[in-house]
């Protein structure tokens, strides 16, 4: 488990850099919309080689998946999008910590409910108060 938690740690240092690479993409080309085209090309590509290299034969399960799980593209597009047209006016560590907070809040419904197929997780004390302890920790982030 703890190479898991690597591992998503590393993905988490990714999210802003990401949110600060593509703002900056979109500033220096003139158009966020048009930085995150160069994103989505970039991680297509990035996406079909691993996919490729690690399981090419899963492709054809594709055609029976359930159609609402390919929704989050649209989801990932539209956190792309939103903020590399965000950002730089509202400032990424803003941006990033309500990005954070929303994160913790549909986590947690999430495994509560055991949506999409997740892991049941039931929300107890305990958990909430861990949750409202991580935002307000987030937040004290960026006080100045």
């Amino acid at each position: 488990m703890a190479q898991y938690a690597v591992i998503m740690l590393i993905a988490g240092f990714g999210v802003p850099i990401l949110a600060a690479m593509n703002a900056g993409l979109g500033r220096h080309v003139g158009s966020p919309a048009a930085a995150a085209v160069v994103l989505f090309v970039v991680a297509l590509v990035a996406s079909l080689a691993v996919a490729i290299a690690t399981g090419p034969h899963m492709v054809s399960r594709f055609a029976t998946a359930p159609r609402p799980l390919f929704l989050g593209g649209v989801l990932i597009a539209f956190y792309v999008l939103t903020v590399t047209y965000i950002a730089p006016v509202f400032g990424l560590g803003n941006a990033v910590f309500f990005v954070l907070l929303g994160q913790l809040i549909s986590a947690a419904a999430i495994d509560h409910f055991g949506l999409f197929g997740a892991q049941v997780s039931p929300l107890g004390l305990a958990r909430a108060g861990g949750i409202v302890l991580m935002a307000v920790g987030v937040w004290l982030t960026q006080q100045v």
